[in-house]
């Protein structure tokens, strides 16, 4: 007798989930970098000692492009965050990654800073100035946060050594140098009196910090590389962002001179001018010495198969700073050389742009670079040897 076999009551559907932001998984601060990129080449070039016919509505053009890409980056970092938040913990974590929570801060100074003196063209005045005093004050305060969480975390939960001390550790220190650079600019707007000198001096201090903070960092990364050798191939470029600080101090302290005839009285006024040229000089020259040897460096990287990764932004934004740096000079000293320099160097930065640009734009519609970390390759199996 054959018994008939009812079939099984269906099994409950599980509740569906929300979708999850899975393409931002793996998208870190160091994405940033972007954006500072991109604003660089539309600020550097505005602060260029030449004017060719076209050259200004390019810019701002470019400009532009960088505040679309700050809008998408913070939204994307802010689904990152919320989906994410145990990868976004880990990066706060990770030595190698929590360096580049610096970048946040720049990516808003130097897209506030191009709205005054290039997007004011396209949206107005008024427009721009609150726009930048609102990027200003995000991305200073959030410079002076990542100054002091990101040397904190690195003492306190970080576990690094001398042997990996690398250029990325300056970029949340070289943060408020940017606001110390791009702040005069808003001082004009302000009231007259205490409230210009207060913003004028909290531009200094930020300079100060900063650069004691710089000073004593840079002797951990060149002791590094003296002592052991290269960087690992991937972090080759990151030694470009040495020259952040370098040409970003120099366009500080031309920017502070600009702004001081009536805002401080004198002989404070004459001694910012001063201090433009006989500042500004030597730590160019420093620069100068830093850019040959990174760029051997980076040379030596190829030729060992050194591909495209992310830190080749690092090509970028420090660059534009040692333009700015330079046309500062060129305007303080009237040596035809510093603008000779400029103009190399705005042509070193846009190569350096368009070819990083190129390359992220590829791995982004390839899906590479927002891929997660490949799975290491499984161990070999251990052999055993045979016995008689």
């Amino acid at each position: 007798m054959v018994t008939a076999i009812r079939p099984l009551p269906p099994l409950p559907r599980a509740t569906a989930r929300p979708p999850r932001a899975t393409a931002v998984r793996h998208l870190g601060p160091n994405w940033y970098a972007c954006v500072m990129g991109t604003a660089i080449v539309a600020g550097a070039g505005a602060a260029l000692p030449v004017h060719a016919p076209g050259l200004r509505p390019a810019l701002t053009a470019v400009w532009a492009l960088s505040l679309v890409l700050l809008a998408v980056l913070l939204a994307a970092r802010a689904l990152h965050w919320a989906h994410h938040r145990d990868r976004a913990r880990a990066h706060l974590l990770d030595p190698a990654m929590a360096p580049f929570y610096g970048c946040l801060s720049m990516a808003l100074l130097a897209v506030g800073g191009g709205a005054l003196s290039l997007g004011r063209d396209w949206i107005g005045l008024r427009a721009a100035v609150v726009l930048d005093a609102v990027l200003f004050t995000a991305g200073t305060a959030a410079g002076l946060a990542a100054a002091v969480a990101v040397p904190y975390l690195m003492a306190v939960r970080h576990r690094v050594t001398a042997r990996e001390a690398t250029p990325v550790w300056l970029l949340p220190l070289v943060a408020p140098m940017v606001s110390a650079a791009l702040g005069p600019r808003l001082v004009p707007y302000l009231p007259e009196g205490q409230p210009r000198a207060t913003l004028l001096l909290a531009c200094v201090a930020m300079f100060g910090l900063s650069l004691l903070a710089t000073l004593m960092t840079l002797p951990l990364v060149f002791g590094r590389l003296i002592t052991h050798g290269p960087l690992p191939l991937v972090l080759t470029p990151s030694l470009f962002l040495v020259l952040g600080p370098l040409g970003q101090s120099t366009t500080a302290v031309g920017a502070f001179a600009d702004i001081a005839p009536g805002v401080v009285p004198a002989p404070y006024d004459e001694g910012f001018r001063a201090l433009a040229v006989l500042y500004g000089v030597p730590v160019t020259g420093f620069a100068l010495l830093w850019l040959c040897l990174a760029a051997a460096h980076v040379v030596r990287a190829w030729r060992r198969g050194m591909r495209f990764a992310m830190t080749w932004w690092s090509f970028t934004f420090p660059v534009g700073t040692c333009v700015t740096g330079a046309g500062a000079l060129a305007s303080y000293t009237g040596l035809l050389a510093y603008e000779v320099l400029a103009l190399a160097l705005y042509a070193l930065l846009a190569g350096a742009w368009a070819t990083a640009a190129w390359r992220t734009a590829r791995g982004l519609f390839s899906g590479a670079l927002l891929a997660g970390p490949a799975p290491a390759p499984p161990a070999p199996r251990s052999a055993t040897a045979r016995t008689r």
